[in-house]
C-alpha cells in the first residue's frame, strides 16, 4: 500500500480568485512505513503573495523569483503522487488549489481525483475526536508529536508531522511497526530534511526604547494591584 502525505502553500484562500500553490511538499509511505522519499519545491506563482498568507508561511515574492512555475515541475510532481493514496489535512483545500494549477497549465488536464486516491486526515480527526481542535498543532499536542520547529507553516515540514500523526492516529503505537535500528533512522533523516529545507529570513522587529519603558510601567501597575504580582516576571525568573 502507497501513500503520500500531501501539504501546500499558497498566495492566498481562494484560487477562484487567481491565488496559486507556491509550495509542495510530499512524504511517501509504503505498507505503513515511511521510505525517506520525497518531493519538495517552491514555485514562482507570478502574483503577489497575500500580507496574511506571508504572516502564515514567511514566503515572499522575492524569495521565489528565481524558482520554476508549476507547469516546469508539473510531470515531475504527478509521477510522484500517481497512483497512491494522498492523506491531506483539509483535503478540498489543497486539492483545489492543484486543480486549479493542472487546469492553468493545460486546459485538457485531468483533475488529481484521475490520478490518485483521496483521504482527509482533519475528518479522521474529527471522528475520532469530536467537538475538539483537530489542526495540526492541536493533534500533535494530543499525540504527543514533537512540532517544536514548526515555528512557521512550511508544506515539507508539515507534511513530516502529518505523517506521524497519521501513523499514530490509525495504529496507537507507530513504534511497534518500526524496529529500533529503522525508527532511529528515520527520525534522524527527517530532522536532517527538515534542517535542509530552505526558508525565507523573516525580519525581526525589536522594541523600541520607549516600547520597553511602557511596558516596564505596565507590569509595575500589574504588580500594585495583584497579589501574585506579574506573571510575566514569575515566567522570566523562572518560577
Amino acid at each position: 500500500m502507497r501513500q503520500v502525505v500531501l501539504d501546500t502553500e499558497t498566495t492566498g484562500l481562494d484560487p477562484a480568485q487567481g491565488h496559486r500553490v507556491i509550495e509542495i511538499g510530499c512524504v511517501e509511505i509504503v505498507n505503513r512505513k515511511l521510505t525517506n522519499k520525497h518531493f519538495h519545491c517552491y514555485l514562482n506563482p507570478d502574483r503577489e503573495i497575500d500580507t496574511a498568507a506571508i504572516e502564515v508561511h514567511g514566503i515572499t515574492s522575492a524569495f521565489l523569483a528565481d524558482k520554476p512555475r508549476f507547469y516546469q515541475l508539473e510531470q515531475e510532481f504527478l509521477d510522484f503522487v500517481r497512483g497512491a493514496e494522498l492523506i491531506i489535512h483539509n483535503a478540498p483545500f489543497d486539492i483545489g488549489f492543484l486543480d486549479a494549477e493542472l487546469a492553468r497549465s493545460d486546459a485538457g488536464n485531468q483533475p488529481m481525483s484521475a490520478h490518485c486516491g483521496v483521504l482527509d486526515s482533519l475528518l479522521l480527526a474529527r471522528e475520532k475526536h469530536p467537538g475538539q481542535r483537530n489542526n495540526l498543532d492541536a493533534l500533535c499536542k494530543r499525540y504527543g508529536i514533537d512540532n517544536t520547529q514548526r515555528t512557521l507553516h512550511g508544506a515539507l515540514l508539515d507534511a513530516e508531522i502529518l505523517a506521524d500523526l497519521y501513523l499514530v492516529m490509525t495504529s496507537g503505537q507507530r513504534d511497534l511497526l518500526l524496529g529500533d535500528e529503522d525508527n532511529e533512522a528515520d527520525e534522524s533523516s527527517r530532522a536532517s530534511r527538515r534542517g535542509q529545507v530552505a526558508r525565507p529570513s523573516l525580519r525581526v522587529v525589536s522594541a523600541s526604547a520607549e516600547e520597553i519603558t511602557a511596558h516596564e510601567q505596565r507590569l509595575q501597575e500589574i504588580d500594585k494591584v495583584s497579589p501574585d504580582g506579574s506573571l510575566w516576571r514569575s515566567a522570566k525568573a523562572g518560577k
